[in-house]
């Protein structure tokens, strides 16, 4: 018989039916992933329907972005502990010896589990975001016409030479909304003036404002949609590499939830001197960057739009910190799932069995 390290379709499903049968977990992760959606946008529903006048429609940009966070949030860590479980489950059943003695590739072994476990992940998600989607369109809020920005209202989808025209056109509006100082009554010559030198960061207020304040457009929501699967995916990734080198689900999973919600908020919001690049190697921080336009409408460093992750899939970044080079980006990203991914597997490959 020949060996391959090339997981087959049988070994697969089986190591998917061995996930499925684990029916706590597999409830815990369908709680984590689809339940906060479903049921806020449920209330929603029926609260609207009950009594609009009192509740306004289901969908807006506002619960749209919060709901697609959270989702992030909880997806990370459910797909850590099914990636930590199906690192673990053979050997806390005692199963590993007899996988070993057959003769398998182990290799084949611990890649069947990417599949597997993705396969129960990421329809989930899929559920959840889609569900969010359809409820956004059909059941928001209109779509408006203009952007409330610094007290003014601006007419929607403005580039910045066109920003900057319609603020020179009407200066006594603008007075509002660009820095002056203090003293006298500013006149038109230095209004005019403080718009050309400020009119960086008032794009970048103007288009923060405008997506938030806006649903997303369906190609927005598809960028959204993908950026959610690779959370999930980089989520279980790393849960089964870590799984698979320490043998130990709760360790695994306790270490992936103080990353997530400890480590990488801190390091993401405070620059340590001397160790910014160092800050830069957590995969929470490349994804933060990467996170579409749509779940950041905050402004990056410096006033403006935030990081280089709009090469991609239109980020604009959710750091505190200066972002990094998009080569960057992607090559933390594809180090973690590819790193943690030979870390397994080399572990499981010179285990003892």
């Amino acid at each position: 018989m020949t060996v391959t390290w090339v997981p087959s379709w049988p070994l697969i499903a089986t190591k998917n039916l061995e996930l499925r049968r684990r029916r706590g977990l597999i409830v815990v992760v369908a709680l984590l992933t689809v339940g906060p959606t479903v049921l806020v946008l449920g209330l929603r529903l029926i609260f609207h329907a009950v009594d609009p006048a009192s509740y306004g429609p289901a969908g807006s940009p506002g619960i749209f972005q919060a709901l697609a966070n959270l989702m992030a949030e909880f997806g990370f860590l459910s797909a850590a502990a099914l990636g930590a479980s199906a690192g673990t489950t053979d050997l806390s059943e005692g199963m590993f010896r007899h996988l070993v003695i057959t003769g398998r590739s182990r290799l084949a072994l611990y890649l069947a589990r990417i599949p597997a476990g993705l396969a129960i992940l990421l329809p989930l998600v899929a559920v959840a975001f889609t569900a969010l989607c359809l409820v956004t369109s059909y059941a928001g809020v209109p779509q408006p016409t203009s952007v409330s920005m610094d007290g003014i209202t601006v007419p929607q989808h403005f580039d910045q030479a066109e920003l900057q025209s319609w603020l020179l056109q009407h200066p006594q509006q603008a007075a509002s909304a660009v820095p002056l100082g203090p003293g006298p009554t500013p006149g038109a010559a230095q209004i005019r003036s403080a718009i050309d030198q400020n009119i960086a960061g008032l794009y970048g207020d103007y288009v923060s404002n405008e997506v938030g304040g806006s649903n997303p457009a369906a190609n927005e929501m598809a960028k959204i949609g993908l950026w959610l699967e690779l959370e999930v995916g980089i989520g279980f990734t790393v849960g089964l590499g870590l799984g698979s080198l320490t043998g130990q689900r709760t360790l695994t999973t306790i270490t992936l939830i103080g990353l997530e919600i400890i480590v990488t908020p801190i390091l993401a919001n405070h620059v340590i001197p001397y160790f910014l690049d160092g800050q830069r190697l957590i995969v929470g921080l490349a994804m933060d960057q990467l996170r579409p336009a749509a779940l950041a409408p905050g402004t990056g460093p410096g006033g403006g739009p935030g990081g280089p992750g709009r090469v991609l899939f239109g980020g604009r970044g959710a750091l505190g910190i200066p972002p990094m080079p998009t080569w960057a980006m992607i090559s933390v990203i594809v180090g973690w799932i590819v790193g943690w991914s030979v870390i397994g597997a080399w572990r499981m490959i010179t285990r003892d069995a």
